[in-house]
């Protein structure tokens, strides 16, 4: 997930309009367009290999609040990037919505494990989180994340949604970094044995 400095991975109000909330875009410009350099290519290159399904919640499906009273069909035209069943994360039903290239995006009424277990009988690849922040809270506090990945753009946001708001400590474990001028991307081991700080310096 892009994240800002200050722990936001968008900016506050989102809509329409402004999907990544305001002056959430500056968290993402890394890998908006076409990137800027090497480093930043080889890791949206990454996010982009195939998966067995995915999970996201409804704020990142859509702008869409309540009941279904619109035909929205997600943020990514015709044929988005996952080519995997997608399961989106809603209180309201929805029939399953076939799109071009292998998308299927599936809504789930009854919560994060019931959403998991139904990723993972759909597909034999990994399960990605796709987002957004409560999805991620919720994957984390059910042990679901072997691992997290973090581009951390040098922007502070102030407010917005924060990822790590309410999330017990998961046991980060740098497993790689990579840098650019846009983001720092780091891999890490969720659950892992690094050691806390005995103080602080």
């Amino acid at each position: 997930m892009s994240i800002s400095l200050d722990g936001f991975v968008a900016g506050p109000d989102q809509s329409e309009d402004a999907p990544l909330g305001l002056g959430g875009q500056r968290v993402h410009t890394w890998h908006m367009g076409e990137p800027q350099n090497e480093v930043d290519e080889r890791v949206r290159d990454e996010l982009l290999i195939d998966r067995g399904a995915y999970i996201m919640g409804r704020n990142m499906f859509g702008p869409v609040r309540g009941e279904w009273d619109r035909d929205w069909r997600g943020w990514w035209g015709e044929e988005p990037p996952y080519h995997a069943p997608v399961f989106v994360l809603t209180h309201h039903p929805h029939d399953p919505i076939e799109m071009k290239g292998g998308t299927t995006f599936h809504f789930v009424t009854d919560g994060f494990d019931a959403a998991l277990a139904q990723a993972r009988a759909a597909g034999d690849g990994d399960v990605a989180i796709a987002g957004g922040a409560s999805t991620a809270r919720q994957a984390l506090a059910a042990g679901a994340v072997d691992e997290l990945f973090l581009d951390i753009a040098p922007v502070l946001l102030g407010r917005g949604e924060r990822l790590f708001d309410g999330v017990a400590d998961p046991g980060l474990e740098p497993l790689e970094v990579l840098h650019s001028p846009l983001a720092t991307h780091v891999r890490y081991r969720v659950g892992g044995t690094a050691a806390a700080p005995s103080g602080a310096s």
